[in-house]
């Protein structure tokens, strides 16, 4: 699926002491399943996402998503990527304050109206969501249902990726697991990419990147060691 060959990317380029966020990284990621990559702040796991999800363009090296180098394309791909093929969670869930559960779940929908609703309710149900909470606004959610429903925007148009920033940040651990769960269903058939600095929330990843200043210190996966 994602192939990073000598990825890079350098802040301070005009410092004579560079900055490296990520340091001539090489890792191939799987086809689907839960990949957590881990690490203390300012380790680069954050911006080794936004360069695979073409929110950032690596300074020096390449990745290839099927194949595809993600360097030298447009940014008319970029957005295609961004809108059919790749879906996104951050922390915070960046819903429309002034819109229902379910207008913001179908925001993004690339499929007709009534389609897009159909698809929403059955996902927001599958996600945890009552159907009387389908017309509240955020302000009259929990912050786990909110994250619950931006999770929902990211599932509608079917990604093959979930790219997902500390999904889990601020919830509390009871939330935090059941969005997990989520997640991790969503893994079965897909790629699910989730950057955290808590173990505990990827204890049932697939695969664990560890990453320290820049590079990367360990992957293990579930057979052990990579």
């Amino acid at each position: 699926m994602f192939e990073l060959k000598n990825a890079t990317m350098i802040y301070d380029m005009d410092k004579e002491e560079k900055a490296y966020a990520m340091n001539r990284i090489n890792l191939t990621f799987p086809d689907k399943g839960l990949v957590g990559i881990i690490g203390p702040s300012g380790s680069g796991k954050s911006t080794m996402m936004y360069t695979m999800s073409t929110l950032k363009r690596l300074t020096e090296g390449d990745i290839l998503y099927n194949g595809e180098s993600l360097s030298g394309i447009s940014e008319k791909r970029r957005q295609e990527l961004r809108r059919y093929e790749l879906g996104f969670v951050f922390e915070r869930h960046y819903l429309v304050s002034y819109m229902t559960a379910l207008e913001n779940a179908i925001l993004a929908a690339s499929c007709p109206v009534n389609e897009a609703k159909a698809k929403a309710e059955k996902i927001l149900v599958d996600i945890g969501l009552k159907k009387s909470e389908f017309n509240k606004t955020p302000a009259q959610l929990s912050g786990g249902l909110r994250q619950r429903v931006a999770i929902a925007r990211a599932m509608m148009n079917d990604p093959k990726v979930l790219f997902a920033d500390e999904p889990t940040a601020s919830l509390d651990h009871e939330n935090a697991f059941l969005v997990m769960d989520r997640l991790k269903e969503y893994s079965k058939d897909r790629l699910v990419v989730v950057i955290t600095h808590d173990h505990s929330i990827i204890k049932d990843a697939d695969t664990v990147i560890e990453v320290w200043d820049g590079s990367i210190s360990n992957v293990t996966t579930k057979g052990g060691q990579a």
